[in-house]
C-alpha cells in the first residue's frame, strides 16, 4: 500500500502512518528512527560561585541630637501659657500654693506641630487646671470629671498634653 504524504509540506513537517514517522527535509521524506533514551549522565561540575569584591563603605551621616533627660521649665505664678519651646523634652512645673492654670493657646497664636507633647506637673499645693486660652477654638479633651478643663489630681501629679489636630489636644495622665 502506497503512503499518501502531504502534497505541499514545509521543511521539518512530520507525517505518521502505521506507527512510523516521516520527516520532510525540503526535498525528500525521510524515516525518523526512534531509539530508546539512554541513561542520564552524571551531573557536571558547579560553575563559578565567586562574588566580586565589596564596594567601599559610604560616608558617615550627620550627627543627630539625643537627650534622654528633661529640662524643667519651673513656673511659680498662678497662670502660664505654653510656648513652642515647651514641646521638646521639657516638663513645665506649676509651683504655687494657690489654684493655678496651665493654658494652651490657639494654633493661630502658636502653631505646635501635630504630634507635639507637653508635660505638666503640679509641684505646689495649688491644684493645676489645664485649659484652652480660647475655649471654643481650641479643644482640650481628657478622661476626667471636667473633660474640657482637666485638673491634675494632686500635688506631684503629672499629665501630658498631645496635639492631635489643628486646635485639638488630648490630655492623659494623673488627672481628675
Amino acid at each position: 500500500m502506497p503512503l499518501n504524504f502531504p502534497l505541499s509540506p514545509s521543511v521539518d513537517d512530520t507525517y505518521t502512518y502505521g506507527g512510523q514517522t516521516w520527516k520532510w527535509s525540503g526535498t525528500t521524506w525521510n524515516l525518523v528512527i526512534v531509539t530508546p533514551t539512554g541513561p542520564t549522565g552524571p551531573t557536571g561540575p558547579q560553575g563559578n560561585t565567586v562574588t566580586g569584591p565589596t564596594g567601599p563603605t559610604g560616608g558617615t551621616g550627620p550627627t543627630g541630637t539625643y537627650s534622654d533627660s528633661f529640662v524643667v521649665n519651673a513656673q511659680t505664678g498662678t497662670t502660664y501659657t505654653v510656648v513652642l519651646a515647651d514641646a521638646s523634652n521639657k516638663v513645665v512645673t506649676m509651683d504655687n500654693a494657690s489654684a493655678n492654670t496651665f493654658s494652651i493657646p490657639t494654633n493661630a497664636s502658636v502653631a505646635f506641630p501635630i504630634g507635639s507633647q507637653i508635660t505638666v506637673a503640679q509641684k505646689g499645693a495649688g491644684q493645676t487646671t489645664i485649659q484652652a486660652v480660647t475655649a471654643g477654638t481650641t479643644t482640650i479633651s481628657g478622661a476626667s470629671a471636667t473633660t474640657t478643663a482637666p485638673k491634675l489630681r494632686t500635688r506631684y501629679s503629672a499629665a501630658t498634653c498631645m496635639k492631635v489636630d489643628t486646635d485639638v489636644w488630648y490630655v492623659f495622665g494623673d488627672i481628675s
